[in-house]
C-alpha cells in the first residue's frame, strides 16, 4: 500500500484532460532539438537585421570602449601607448570579439616577420618595434588542427595547430601567436562539427528565436497599420449580378470613381440603396505585446532594453541606473576572465616591443564603464583630499609617500588631469627628507644657544 501511494504523490495525471499521459499530453512532445544555423544565415541576419547586429556589435563595443590605463612611469605610459597606436590594438580587438561572436570564433595573429610560424612564439625574445602588425582572421580562415588529449599538458583539450590557406598553400600556424576570442563556449567539444571543433557558438545562436519571434510581431503590427481604417459599402444584389462580365467591370468603374471622389474632395457618393460604414482597428494593446517580445530578446541576449533599444526605463522612479551597472559588471568579468588571458601573450610582447624590455611593475587595469558626472567627480575628489589629509595627521606615513600617493590619485581619478606634469614643471614634489633634516639641525642650533645665554631674541639664520 505504501509503493501505490507513494506513486500517486510523486506522479501528476489528469484521466480526462490526459496531463501526465504521452499519448494524449501536448507538453509531452515538447523537445530541444539541435541548432542548425549556418554562416549564411548568420551573416544574413547581421547584415538584414538590426537586432542581430546590435546584439552581436554592443557587448564587443563596450569591452573595448574605455579601454585600459597602464600603470607606470609616464615616459613608458606613453611609449606603451604609442605602441598601441601604432599597431591599432584597440580597433583589432573590437573587430575580433564582433567577429567572434557572430561567427563563434576568431583570432589576431601576431605578426614578428618570423619565417616559421608554426614554431612556439617567446614573447621574451621580443625587442622594441618586434611585433610587426596584427591582422584578425576567423573562424572561417583558421581550421583548428589536432586536438591535444594528454592530460599532462598544459594545450589538454585545445588545438595543437590551427591552418590557414594562402598562396603558398596551407600554412600551420602555432596556437601561441594567436590570441583567441571565442563567441559562446561549448559545453563539449565531442557534440560538435569537426570542422568547428576547437572554436564555439555564435552567440546568435540562443536568441535568433527570440528575434524572430519579435520581429515577426513587429511586422505583423506594421501590416495592420494599413488595415487600421476599413470603408465597407454593401450593393444590393451585388452577388447575383457577378457573374455578368459587364456588371463586374460596372462596378469597379464605380467605385473607382467613388475612392477618386471621396479621395479629393472628402465626400462618398453612393445609391440610395447602398450602405456605407467603416470599421477601425484597435492597437491598445499591441504595444504591451511587442513590448514583452522585446523583454525577451533583451533576456536573451543578456543586454538591459534601456542599452539594447534606447529607450527609457518604465515605472515610478525607475532610472534603469542598476540594470546599467549590472551589466557593466558584466562586462567587467568579461574583460577580466575572457579578454585578460586571452591577451597575455600579446601584452607580454606589446611591453617589450614597445620598452626593449619588461620591467615587473608594469601592469594595467580596465577603464570603468561607469562615467561620474562632473558633480560625482568633484566630490570624489573632496573625498580624496580629506584622505589624504587625515592619513598624513595621523602621523603614521612619511609626507613624502603620502605626496606621492595623493598626486596619484588625483591624477588617475582624473580630478586633476596633467598634475603630475604640473609638478615636474614646478621642480617636482618637495624633498621632505631634506626638510626634516635641515629643521632637527635648526632645533639643535637654537638648544645650543640657549645652553650659552638664553634663547636668542633673532632669529637663527637658515642652514
Amino acid at each position: 500500500m505504501g509503493k501505490v501511494i507513494q506513486f500517486a504523490t510523486d506522479t501528476l495525471k489528469a484521466l480526462v484532460g490526459g496531463l501526465g499521459n504521452p499519448e494524449r499530453d501536448k507538453a509531452a512532445g515538447l523537445y530541444y532539438a539541435e541548432p542548425v544555423w549556418d554562416d549564411a544565415q548568420l551573416v544574413n541576419a547581421y547584415r538584414g537585421a538590426w537586432l542581430p547586429r546590435k546584439i552581436v556589435d554592443i557587448p564587443a563595443e563596450d569591452a573595448c570602449r574605455e579601454w585600459r590605463s597602464w600603470q607606470a612611469d609616464a615616459d613608458q605610459i606613453t611609449k606603451i601607448e604609442a605602441e598601441e597606436k601604432r599597431l591599432n590594438l584597440q580597433a583589432k580587438v573590437l573587430e575580433a570579439k564582433i567577429k567572434a561572436r557572430l561567427f563563434g570564433g576568431a583570432a589576431i595573429f601576431i605578426g614578428t616577420g618570423d619565417a616559421r610560424p608554426e614554431e612556439e612564439f617567446r614573447p621574451d625574445r621580443i625587442k622594441a618595434g618586434g611585433i610587426q602588425y596584427l591582422n584578425v582572421m576567423t573562424r572561417r580562415q583558421l581550421r583548428a588542427g589536432e586536438i591535444e588529449n594528454d592530460p599532462q599538458s598544459p594545450m589538454f583539450g585545445q588545438p595543437k595547430w590551427y591552418e590557414i590557406s594562402s598562396q603558398a598553400g596551407q600554412v600551420r600556424i602555432h596556437p601561441s601567436r594567436l590570441v583567441r576570442f571565442i563567441g559562446s563556449p561549448l559545453p563539449d567539444d565531442d557534440l560538435v562539427d569537426p570542422l568547428t571543433r576547437g572554436w564555439g557558438d555564435s552567440v546568435l545562436i540562443s536568441t535568433l528565436r527570440a528575434i524572430q519571434q519579435a520581429d515577426g510581431t513587429s511586422a505583423n503590427i506594421a501590416s495592420l497599420v494599413f488595415e487600421a481604417k476599413i470603408d465597407v459599402v454593401r450593393v444590393p444584389s451585388m452577388m447575383a449580378n457577378l457573374s455578368d462580365p459587364t456588371y463586374r467591370q460596372r462596378l469597379i468603374d464605380r467605385f473607382a470613381l467613388a475612392a477618386a471622389a471621396k479621395g479629393n474632395n472628402g465626400t462618398l457618393i453612393l445609391d440610395k440603396e447602398e450602405e456605407y460604414e467603416q470599421k477601425s482597428a484597435t492597437f491598445q494593446t499591441l504595444p504591451d505585446v511587442l513590448d514583452r517580445f522585446f523583454q525577451q530578446v533583451s533576456g536573451a541576449a543578456d543586454i538591459p532594453m534601456t542599452r539594447l533599444f534606447g529607450q527609457s526605463p518604465g515605472g515610478l522612479n525607475a532610472s534603469g541606473e542598476s540594470d546599467l551597472r549590472n551589466y557593466y559588471d558584466r562586462i567587467s568579468s568579461l574583460q577580466e576572465l575572457e579578454m585578460r588571458p586571452a591577451m597575455a601573450v600579446l601584452d607580454e610582447a606589446l611591453v617589450r616591443s614597445a620598452l626593449g624590455a619588461r620591467p615587473d611593475e608594469i601592469f594595467y587595469s580596465w577603464t570603468p564603464l561607469w562615467q561620474v558626472t562632473a558633480k560625482e567627480k568633484a566630490d570624489i575628489g573632496k573625498t580624496n583630499a580629506e584622505t589624504i589629509k587625515t592619513l598624513n595627521d595621523t602621523g603614521l606615513f612619511p609626507p613624502e609617500a603620502l605626496a606621492k600617493a595623493g598626486a596619484n590619485m588625483l591624477v588617475e581619478n582624473s580630478i586633476l588631469p596633467g598634475f603630475d606634469q604640473a609638478i615636474e614643471e614646478a621642480g617636482g614634489l618637495p624633498d621632505y627628507e631634506m626638510e626634516a633634516e635641515e629643521e632637527a639641525e635648526r632645533e639643535r642650533l637654537r638648544l645650543e644657544a640657549m645652553k650659552q645665554g638664553g634663547e636668542q631674541d633673532e632669529p637663527l639664520p637658515p642652514v
